[in-house]
């Protein structure tokens, strides 16, 4: 009864269905895919953290998610798509219980018409043409909106969206011919990439809709040879050493991989959309707005030592930010590349000169087959750090500031140890998992190599290890701790072979990283959603609404449990209202704080504005006001005698139809010269805590 019901319904769709190109065949559901969902939900009410059963309630939000991660920007479906699908919300259940995936296909293939019906339509509205000389708007978010009511409202959409990929191209210097040329190859490239997806694509589409309803760090991962496994699921840029996600039809990235090409050339930044590759320096640029993400990495992959140019588009830009090219050598990462650093910073504070150590940890990194097989020079992140420690004490430096901003975790082991390098022997995390029992790990170090004044520095993309790290600072009242909430993610997953639990079955089936525990501080509270929060506050740079184990909602919540048996060394709480005040003081004088300062603001207002007119004169006057900021920036510091980089140094990362460019990458590289703002602000701040406790000596316990 449930598949005849199931096959009526999806007559029904395809009645009022737009018919798939010619050269697009509907997608059907191989045979093992149903076996692999039903296992995975198995695991899921058995197993995880949270167990939940798969029933018509879960099955509303894996529908919900499902059509969110198919048209989020809802440019495709109408209100009537939706409507429609409505009818069979609650049967996704029944669909995997079953291990008939017919509906889940269909849907699939009712949006894949969809789709080539709008991009049919986007290359037809380039043979008009289109005034810029009218005053209209375009939003260029659409995430959240009502769905369009009509054919008519849907093509009024996307008349703007292609008017606005027009005018970008127009503004950055293009001719008419060249940008019809080039956004036809763009909206055929989407058109392709309809055709060449596959099973296997649909299916992992519709099963993460499912595993990211219970929670965002559990996921399906459809089976691959190695090479595509490696690609598509760890999501691993080979060469460059950038993690990338699929994103509103852009390669964007996720992280940048300590050490690699893509992290020291300090160019990109998480959140950056690739929107083209070249190969050499000078080598044609090929557009890659809505390819497939793993024929985009397979176009920046390469061989060690060549050459590949990315077209990127700036994390936190509007549509009509200016691109940059970077120019990138690809490397084979190496683990030494990834090791911590240490730096000096010269300090002056009442009067006085103090010196303070900075260790840069990029990721609580160990080599865990030697450290296996008892090698005692294995590499990890803890030997380096007590290392550098020990170079710093004899350099004589007052204080030391452990630097994990944008240090997404690690090895837990590292973590542990790591922190008993600042306090010895004693509790660092509690761990519960799925039946309730709690453990705590400890750090055994005999002492503390550094036990003078530290603190942690932390921004949004801190996670995981280094949240473990600093929670445990924090709460042993060991150091302070500077910047940003972290980012929030405080559970431990597992990766499950299904193919193991269904031995007999002769088709691989793939695997599921499957979340099985939390961590807690060792105070009874967790990381998990929260994030650590500093005790002095600078600059949030990154937008928490969209980043960060808040951002998403299926995030499991924030609980407590009993503290762990641990003494805090002391109480740094009585010293927050001064340093504070202190710190507010300065940064009111600090030209280069007040600058960021205003650049998050003004991003903030954008943002919130989402929409951008369509009139050439207009854009054009925003985009001078933007250069005129960027020059008036930079001469107050030309006036304190600080070079301004020469333009030769621009030759292989600019690209050759925009000024604007050269005026952002100017700019990048002159803020390259000048000290990071943040980092120097918390090496203030630390001074103040070192004057502050030389005069009144914290409550120790």
């Amino acid at each position: 009864m449930y598949k005849s019901f199931v096959f009526l319904v999806l007559l029904f769709f395809l009645a009022d269905a737009s018919p798939l190109d010619a050269n697009t065949q509907p997608l059907t559901p191989l045979p093992q895919q149903g076996i692999a969902a039903h296992l995975t939900a198995k695991l899921i009410s058995q197993h995880h953290y949270k167990p939940m059963m798969l029933d018509d309630d879960l099955s509303k939000k894996v529908f919900d998610a499902y059509i969110k991660s198919l048209d989020n920007e809802r440019l495709f479906f109408l209100q009537s798509d939706i409507d429609r699908f409505d009818q069979t919300k609650t049967k996704f259940d029944d669909a995997i219980l079953s291990e008939d995936m017919s509906l889940p296909f269909e849907v699939f293939n009712i949006y894949l018409a969809c789709s080539v019906k709008r991009f049919a339509y986007a290359r037809e509205l380039l043979k008009k043409g289109f005034d810029f000389q009218q005053n209209e708007t375009y939003e260029y978010i659409h995430e959240g909106k009502p769905w369009a009511k009509s054919e008519d409202e849907l093509n009024e959409l996307w008349r703007k969206k292609v008017k606005n990929d027009w005018l970008q191209l127009k503004i950055s210097g293009k001719d008419d011919k060249n940008i019809i040329e080039q956004l036809d190859k763009r909206y055929q490239n989407f058109l392709k990439r309809i055709n060449k997806l596959k099973a296997e694509d649909a299916f992992q589409i519709f099963m993460n809709a499912y595993t990211m309803s219970i929670d965002p760090h559990t996921n399906f991962m459809a089976p691959r040879t190695s090479e595509d496994f490696d690609i598509s699921m760890k999501l691993s840029l080979v060469g460059i050493g950038a993690v990338l996600e699929e994103k509103d039809d852009y390669a964007t990235i996720k992280e940048l991989v300590a050490g690699s090409p893509a992290a020291l050339s300090e160019k990109l930044k998480a959140g950056d959309r690739i929107a083209g590759v070249a190969q050499g320096e000078n080598g044609i640029m090929t557009d890659v707005v809505g390819w497939r993400l793993d024929d985009t990495v397979a176009l920046i992959r390469g061989a060690p030592d060549s050459v590949v140019v990315l077209d990127v588009i700036p994390v936190g830009g509007n549509v009509d930010t200016e691109h940059k090219h970077v120019t990138l050598i690809r490397k084979k990462i190496k683990l030494e590349d990834q090791a911590a650093k240490k730096t000096l910073l010269q300090v002056k504070n009442k009067g006085k000169d103090y010196k303070v150590g900075v260790i840069s940890l990029p990721g609580f990194y160990e080599d865990f087959a030697a450290r296996q097989k008892g090698e005692a020079d294995f590499k990890s992140a803890t030997k380096d750090v007590a290392t550098l420690l020990d170079q710093l004490k004899l350099e004589r430096v007052d204080a030391v500031v452990v630097d994990l901003r944008n240090n997404g975790g690690g090895s837990l082991t590292e973590a542990i140890e790591l922190t008993g390098l600042f306090l010895g022997t004693g509790p660092v995390v509690q761990q519960r998992d799925a039946h309730g029992e709690i453990s705590v790990a400890k750090s055994m170090a005999p002492g503390a190599i550094w036990s003078g004044p530290m603190a942690v520095l932390i921004n949004r993309a801190s996670a995981s290890a280094s949240e473990i790290f600093a929670a445990a600072i924090q709460d042993y009242g060991r150091g302070l701790i500077i910047g940003e909430t972290s980012f929030g993610k405080g559970t431990v997953q597992s990766m499950i072979s299904l193919d193991q639990l269904a031995s007999r079955h002769s088709s691989p089936l793939g695997d599921v990283k499957l979340t099985i525990a939390q961590f807690f501080r060792i105070n009874g509270s967790t990381t998990q959603l929260k994030g650590v929060s500093p005790d002095i506050s600078l600059i949030a740079t990154a937008d928490a609404e969209h980043f960060g184990e808040s951002s998403y909602e299926s995030a499991l919540p924030a609980i407590h449990i009993r503290p762990a048996d641990y003494r805090p060394i002391a109480n740094l709480r009585s010293l927050l209202s001064v340093l504070h005040q202190r710190h507010s003081r300065r940064i009111v004088l600090d030209q280069n704080y007040q600058s960021l300062l205003s650049d998050v603001a003004e991003f903030t207002q954008k943002r919130k504005k989402n929409n951008i007119s369509l009139n050439e004169t207009e854009r054009r006057k925003d985009r001078a006001s933007q250069v005129a900021k960027l020059n008036a920036r930079e001469m107050p510091q030309i006036d304190k005698g600080l070079p301004k980089p020469g333009a030769e140094d621009n030759k292989a990362t600019l690209p050759k139809d925009s000024d604007d460019d050269t005026d952002r990458e100017n700019d990048r590289k002159f803020e390259k010269n000048l000290k990071d703002t943040l980092l120097n602000e918390s090496a203030n701040i630390v001074a103040d805590y070192i004057d502050i406790i030389q005069k009144h000596p914290v409550a120790r316990h």
